[in-house]
């Protein structure tokens, strides 16, 4: 069986190290000394000056949210996991779709003037795949409206934008941790800001608002993480080279094994290099994605159509709304199989498969 996706594990030994740190501190949680290191590795290795480790994703956007004092109407993209958009529900404002790129499958920034209103305070761009958002753009629009930029860098751990970390523009940028991503923690999230002010309002905010011993300096939640998390983080982290560039090689056998298959790839951003967290496809036909899954599925090769349906015409707690490419591109996208274990042997019977369909 050959999975969508796999987390990387390190060496069991390598975790048993910090687990025992654990053990003997019987420090678990309440960012205990292994959070504080991974917050000061990762800024090492990320190159920034400010970053905050959560406990996941999810609550890195609405902390982002909450944080900027974002209300009203939040303009954002319609191709993107659930949790862009429901962050924005479950802080009180209304998420204003507008339709993607169609090269590049982010957020159009073409489109965001004429969804701009006397309510709008703020964009949630995703860096779909990872792939940077047109940020000189958003840039620009922010700036002429006044608004508030938040952008969802989820998939683009390590990514550069410009020989900087991607994670260095917008108001605040967040990224995921969960195992399914390239590197991980198991569960966890980085909220990033470069706006020491705001790194030090989101830190109280991640915990309970607790300013010291009895006193509250903001509004805050859970959104601490565990030591155990953090282990894991510090782990994989002295990995992360080997895992990007294993990515990349299995990214190379996919294109020279699929070579005259009828499809077209997402356009990388010309200013940044793919950090390779997913391979999506985008292919002729809805009818012909149905027929390689199937086809794979027999095969117990499985692939996850990433994203449909889309969040604009799927949510029951947003009325539906219907885009010309996000619509179209979203029944034709397929991320085939990537992960640090998969060979390039599993890589050419995927390719095989496929082509077999295409050509039957």
């Amino acid at each position: 069986m050959i999975q969508v996706t796999k987390p990387f594990l390190p060496p069991l030994q390598e975790y048993q190290q910090y687990v025992e740190q654990i053990w003997k501190r019987q420090w678990l949680t309440n960012m205990g000394p292994l959070s504080s290191e991974l917050e000061m590795r990762l800024k090492d290795y990320l190159k920034l000056d400010h970053l905050l480790f959560v406990s996941n994703g999810t609550t890195a956007l609405q902390i982002a949210l909450k944080v900027l004092d974002v209300k009203g109407e939040v303009i954002t993209t319609p191709f993107s996991f659930v949790a862009t958009t429901s962050a924005v529900v479950w802080e009180g404002c209304t998420p204003v779709f507008v339709d993607i790129d169609k090269n590049s499958l982010n957020i159009d920034p073409t489109k965001i003037e004429a969804a701009i209103t006397p309510n709008t305070t703020a964009i949630l761009a995703t860096h779909v795949y990872g792939n940077p958002c047109d940020i000189d753009r958003i840039d620009h629009i922010s700036k002429k409206y006044g608004l508030k930029v938040i952008y969802d860098a989820a998939h683009a751990f390590g990514v550069q934008y410009k020989g900087k970390s991607i994670f260095e523009f917008g108001d605040v940028s967040i990224c995921s941790l969960h195992a399914t991503k390239l590197y991980h923690s198991v569960e966890g999230g980085l909220i990033v800001t470069t706006d020491p002010e705001l790194l030090k309002k989101s830190a109280l905010m991640r915990n309970f608002g607790i300013s010291g011993f009895g006193t509250y300096g903001d509004l805050g939640i859970n959104g601490k993480n565990s030591e155990l998390h953090a282990a894991m983080g510090l782990v994989n982290l002295l990995h992360i080279e080997s895992i990007l560039e294993k990515r990349k090689e299995l990214a190379a056998a996919y294109h020279k094994n699929l070579k005259g298959l009828h499809v077209v790839y997402p356009v990388w951003n010309a200013n940044s290099a793919p950090n390779y967290s997913y391979f999506p496809l985008i292919l002729e036909s809805e009818e012909f994605l149905l027929k390689v899954v199937s086809e794979l599925d027999k095969h117990q090769i499985f692939t996850r159509r990433y994203f449909y349906p889309s969040l604009a015409n799927s949510l029951p707690y947003l009325p539906a709304k219907q885009f010309t490419y996000t619509d179209d591109i979203s029944k034709r996208v397929l991320c085939l199989p990537l992960y640090h274990e998969l060979t390039k042997e599993e890589i050419h019977l995927i390719a095989r498969i496929i082509l077999r369909v295409q050509n039957n």
